[in-house]
Order: C-alpha cells, then structure tokens, then sequence
C-alpha cells in the first residue's frame, strides 16, 4: 500500500515539476481548439438575428425592417445557453465516472454535429425553420457544456505547477480567438453576398432590401463551426487518460506511470512493484453530499459557484449597452438605412473590433499574469474595476452617450463617446483580464481528484444560470420607462443607466464572494484538494 502511495505521488511530483514541453503546447491547442469552437458557435448568432428577422418576421407593410419577436429571440439566443448548462452538469458528472479522456472525444463530436445540423434547419415557416433551429443549438450547447469541465480539468491535471494557471489560462483565451472569428466569418461571407447580390435598403425598397440568397449567410457561418472542432478530433481521441484520474481515481499506477513516462520522456518502470491497485473505498474517500466534503469544500465551492453566477450576469448583459455604443460613434447606422446584408456587415465589424481591442487583450493578459499576481488578486481586481467603471457609466450615462440628435433619431449628439467607448471597452478587458478567466482556472484547482470534473461542471452550470439571467431578465430589465421608448414587443422596464447600475451591484457581490476562495498559485493539486493528507493517512493506518 505505501510503496503505491508514494510512487503515486513520484509520478504526480514529477508531472508537478517538469519544464514546459512540447505535450503542454499540444494539449493547449487541443484542448483550446474546442473551446476556439464553443465561442464561435455561442457568440456568432448575435451577427445573424437581425438577419433572420428580416428573413422570417418580414412584413411589406411595415416602417421597419422584420425583427424577432421577443420570445422567438429569448428562445434562439438563450436555448444554446440552457443546453450548456445541461451538458456542464452531465459530462462533469461523467467525467469522475468514467474517466476524462474517454467522453472527451464525444462533446467534441457532438458539437460537430449540430454546428451542421443547425445550419441545416429545416421548414417552410418561420415556426418551423425556428423550431429546428433552436432544437439542434440545444444539443450544440449541451456538448459545448462539456467543454468546459473536461478541458480545465484535463489541463490542470497536465500541467507542471509553476505555469499551471498560464496553461488553463491559455485553453480559455481561445475563446477571444472564437469569437473574433466569428465576426470576422461573418464578415466576409456577408461581404461576399453583398457583392454578388447588391440591394438597396430597406427604406428603399422594403422587398428587395434583403434578396432571398441572403438565407444561406446565416447557414454558412453556423456551418463553418464545425471545422475547427473537425479539425482535432482526431488529436484529442489520441491523448492519454491524466495520470491524476488513473492513479488516484481508477487506482491504477503502473498505467498512470506508463502514460507519464510516455508524455515526459521519463521511465518510471522502477517505481512501482506492481499495478498496485487500491482495492475498495476508504473513510477518506467521501462523496460530493458528505459531510467531509462540506466541511473541507463546502465554502470553496460556494466561492465558485457564486463567483460564476455573479460574473456571467455582468459579462452577457453588457450586450444592453451595446446598441447604444455602437450606434453613439456611427458604426451602427438605424436599421431601415441598410439592406439585410449590409446590416450582417456592420454589426460583424462593430463585434470584430470590440473583440480585438478589449476581448482578446484581456485573456492574454491574464495568461501573462496569472502565474505571477495570481488568481485571487486578478479575480479581486477584475470585480474591482469592472464595477467602478459600471458605475461611472451608470451615473453619468446621459452625459457620456449623449442625446438623440433631433434631426436624426438614430444618432447621439453632445456627451464624450470617446470616454464612452473607452469605458465600455475597459469592462470588457477587466471582465477577461479578471474573473471570467479565474472563475473557469479555479474550480479545475481546488477539489480531489475523483470529484474535479463535477464540482467543476457545477460552478460553470451556475456560471450559465448567470448568462441566462444576465442575456434576458436583464434585456427585459433595461426596456426604456416610457411608452414608445421600449424595443418592439417589449414592456416597460427600468432603463439602461438603472440597469447599469444594478449591475455594477452585481460585480461587488463578486468582489466579495472572492473572499470565500483561497489562493492556487504555486501548490500542487493533491496539496489544495488535501489528497496529500489523505493518502499520508492510509500509509500510517496501513502500518
């Protein structure tokens, strides 16, 4: 028993202290490929739901350009989001079960899949072709949920401990690459059928303002989410087990040593006497609902899932303000002065620069720093200024974004859009130089072993419960006070400048909740989880 305990922990040192190698960077771009397609495929549709109100919810009649009514919006943006959640709780589960490599291969597959299928949607009527739709996004976000615990998971448990959070950091950044390439994608396909089938704008020509080919724009772009996935399914059915989960979940250390020895050049034939497989359950190994798990966790895991919750509220409702941003410095003319394409157009470009000037700078910030400030104070700082700059925009919001120019409604004149843009902007980077990275590195830290994709998968379910409070109560929420000010279809609500404000609330309630959590940095995993202790036990009982 002692001789596999303390080669266990030779194989764990060694994976703890060994220089970065080429593994660490395959296994980066591995597992980051997956969640490069979980952005793309999550965040492309907001280029694309004006286009297809145009397309479904067009009426000759009308003023104004087709939109979705509230609920068919509610419904094609947030379904991805609930299968997210889903997918999180299930292959969190699923992955202490039955090991992590072995339903790696399937969320990605998955995700393949219904990037197809949801391009593919079918029917004659608006009802039809939105009901197919949301369908396939469901499924496409439940296997994008199991991105999440499994790569974090799978990262941690590869990683050397002095560059650890770098590496985590890294998988996550790729979102930032993911969602650029969405708007870029989007871009370029909206700019090609432009070009082939110029039209006029709606104003213009209310018929012709949007030519029927138009509906192959928002296929392709949902399409072209399957080939990054594609791309390394192969790769990542080829990684090995993590010797963490074959050595101290499937108790099997002559494995988890032959797979180390393999991935660090190194022999460990010498360590082990024999498989040393540890038969049956010991009083230290306590479940997810056990009191032990409470006592030790309990508020760890507290501080994830409320971090989570509390940031995603925050990052998925700054899209409230984003009309007004965009529409404040010209970048969004009104609807009706574009054609459908156009308007694809614009909206991509005004999404590709917020993400090459804020999005992606701010994750490989945290990537740079992560190992250095560490987690607590990049998380702690994050909340900090994402709050002060939410309530500098809430409290000075007339005067930032200026008023309605009075010989055109769909422009701002007066206020600093400078200032404007530039704080909005500053959200976005603190928010990814901050706690949306930290908030996925964390939970992949803290919990055993035989619990790490579980407890993981439970913190980003309440991360998605977040999104989903943030991308619509809040959309409802922050509905203009006044009759004729709120979208189309949608009640009264308290305005942008109070929901702001409650929103600036919401990040100090993170910053806050930081406190449940301790510092990860520089401690190997068995040592933050307490699997040190545990197995010190065994080898005292066991003597």
């Amino acid at each position: 028993m002692a001789i596999g305990t303390s080669g266990t922990f030779e194989v764990l040192g060694a994976l703890d202290r060994a220089k970065t190698q080429w593994y660490h960077f395959t296994t980066i771009i591995i597992a980051g490929m997956g969640f490069f397609t979980d952005a793309y495929d999550l965040f492309c549709i907001s280029t694309i739901t004006k286009l297809l109100g145009r397309l479904y919810y067009f009426d000759p009649n009308s003023a104004k350009p087709g939109a979705l009514p509230p609920n068919v919006s509610a419904a094609v943006n947030g379904v991805a989001l609930c299968g997210t959640l889903c997918g999180q709780l299930f292959f969190g589960w699923l992955g202490d079960k039955v090991g992590r490599k072995r339903v790696y291969g399937w969320t990605l597959l998955l995700m393949i899949v219904t990037s197809i299928a949801s391009g593919l949607s079918f029917g004659h009527s608006a009802k039809g072709v939105m009901s197919t739709l949301c369908f396939f996004r469901f499924w496409l976000g439940f296997g994008i949920g199991g991105d999440y615990p499994l790569s974090a998971t799978i990262m941690s448990e590869y990683a050397n401990q002095s560059t650890r959070g770098a590496f985590i950091a890294a998988v996550f950044a790729m979102q930032g690459f993911g969602i650029l390439t969405g708007a870029i994608v989007s871009i370029v396909v909206s700019a090609s059928f432009k070009a082939a089938y110029p039209a006029h704008s709606y104003q213009a020509d209310h018929v012709g303002s949007t030519p029927p080919q138009a509906d192959y724009v928002w296929r392709i772009i949902f399409m072209f989410g399957a080939l990054p996935a594609a791309a390394t399914f192969y790769f990542r059915m080829q990684m090995p087990e993590t010797a963490r989960y074959t050595a101290l979940v499937a108790k099997n250390n002559k494995q988890a040593a032959q797979d180390m020895g393999k991935v660090l050049q190194l022999d460990f034939s010498d360590v082990f006497e024999s498989s040393a497989v540890t038969a049956g359950k010991t009083h230290y190994e306590y479940g997810l609902f056990s009191r032990e798990f409470a006592r030790r966790h309990g508020l760890q895991l507290l501080g994830t899932t409320t971090t989570w919750f509390l940031l995603d509220i925050a990052f998925y409702s700054q899209n409230l303000f984003q009309k007004d941003v965009f529409t404040a410095i010209g970048w969004l003319p009104a609807a009706k002065t574009m054609s459908g394409l156009q308007e694809v157009f614009k909206i991509s470009r005004a999404q590709a620069l917020i993400a090459l000037c804020s999005t992606v700078p701010g994750y490989w910030f945290t990537v740079a720093f992560i190992d250095i400030l560490g987690r607590w104070i990049i998380q702690l700082g994050g909340f900090f200024f994402m709050t002060l700059f939410m309530f500098i925009l809430s409290l000075d919001y007339y005067n930032l974004r200026g008023q309605p120019c009075s010989y055109n409604t769909s422009k701002y004149c007066g206020g600093n859009h400078i200032a404007f843009v530039v704080l909005y902007a500053l959200t976005f980077f603190f928010a990814n130089f901050g706690p949306n990275a930290t908030t996925f590195i964390i939970p992949a830290e803290l919990f055993p072993a035989r619990l790490r994709t579980t407890c993981h998968g439970i913190s980003a379910a309440a991360g998605k419960a977040g999104a989903i409070v943030g991308a619509f109560g809040f959309l409802y929420a922050a509905q203009g006070r006044h009759a004729g000010e709120p979208d189309s279809g949608y009640n009264t609500g308290i305005g942008v400048k109070d929901a702001l404000l409650v929103l600036a609330c919401v990040n100090a309630a993170g910053f806050f909740f930081t406190f449940l959590l301790p510092e990860t940095a520089c401690r190997s995993l068995e040592e933050l989880s307490g699997e040190f202790e545990q197995e010190n036990k065994k080898i005292v009982s066991s003597e």
